[in-house]
């Protein structure tokens, strides 16, 4: 278990200074050891992740954002989870890898990051081949980052507010616009070309979702014209899936309802307007809470 200064953590951005190794939790919900909720193939990301065998998706615990609206609030919240050893945690990735995984994608694993730093390695030194996925709410830390120069394969960020006020009421982070433009420019500095396999499987690259908001039109306008600067070096996931999470609507009433397919298409109009090629969309019928998976510990448990 890696506890390197986890006595004052300060990995992400929140920097709440959490001691976390006398099982104080601070804003992203995680104690010192490493707690996971479900590892198991999963077929609902991209498809150049998801393939034809699935994503070997690692689910983790807790989450520096805390979203109003999230999907994964069950767990997001540091509930629901499983501690793991270094060496269990080894064998959950080579278990996926054998069953076919085209990847290891991680989920939310933020606020473990600095672990990440020694079990990655250690997970190559016993086999692991697959590339890997960080896959993340795109509210990272540069310096953090840095500490993962080339043990991540693929950066899957959340680019979630180009609008302050947003960020502010529904993740209470005003400086998220900021804090996730830095984040994505060190990653693209990182993997800076899109690579891919034989089979259309990406080995190297970073992808950026972008979930589109109800009556957020402007927010995802101008957060997919920054996206549009980067050109051929990232691939933009245009996501339509908002689901609105039971009670959502008695705090934040706007949220309460699907966003409008009018909306939706204007969107995909408009980053093909700026050229966007390299791009993934959705289409109808991902409005659904059944997309969520069960977080019941398949795969965490040996």
């Amino acid at each position: 278990m890696c506890k390197q200064n986890l006595s004052n953590c300060r990995f992400c951005p929140r920097s709440c200074g959490a001691d976390r190794t006398s099982g104080v939790v601070g804003a992203c919900h995680a104690p010192a050891e490493v707690l996971l909720s479900r590892a198991a193939l999963h077929q609902w990301e991209e498809p150049c992740l998801s393939g034809t065998r699935g994503a070997g998706t690692v689910f983790f615990v807790g989450c520096p954002l805390g979203c109003v609206y999230c999907q994964n609030a069950a767990i997001a919240g540091g509930l629901g989870g499983i501690a793991v050893s270094d060496e269990r945690f080894v064998e959950i990735l080579l278990g996926l890898q054998a069953e076919g995984a085209h990847n290891i994608d991680l989920v939310t694993p933020t606020q473990y990051a600095v672990h990440l730093t020694a079990l990655i390695p250690m997970a190559r030194s016993a086999g692991l081949t697959i590339p890997i996925v960080y896959n993340c709410g795109g509210y990272e830390s540069v310096e953090m980052l840095r500490r993962l120069e080339g043990l991540i394969d693929i950066y899957l960020p959340d680019f979630k507010y180009a609008d302050s006020t947003l960020a502010a009421r529904y993740s209470h982070a005003p400086d998220y616009p900021e804090v996730a433009m830095a984040a994505l420019a060190e990653m693209v500095r990182q993997c800076p070309t899109p690579t891919f396999d034989d089979e259309g499987i990406m080995q190297r690259g970073v992808i950026v979702r972008h979930l589109m908001l109800p009556g957020a039109y402007r927010n995802s306008h101008d957060a997919v014209k920054h996206l549009a600067t980067y050109g051929d070096a990232i691939y933009i996931s245009l996501m339509n899936q908002y689901t609105p999470m039971p009670g959502i609507g008695e705090r934040y009433p706007e949220l309460s309802a699907p966003i409008r397919d009018k909306d939706y298409r204007r969107l995909v109009a408009y980053a093909s307007r700026l050229g966007i090629t390299q791009a993934y969309v959705q289409e109808g019928g991902t409005v659904d809470a059944s997309y969520i998976p069960p977080f019941d510990h398949t795969g965490v448990v040996g």
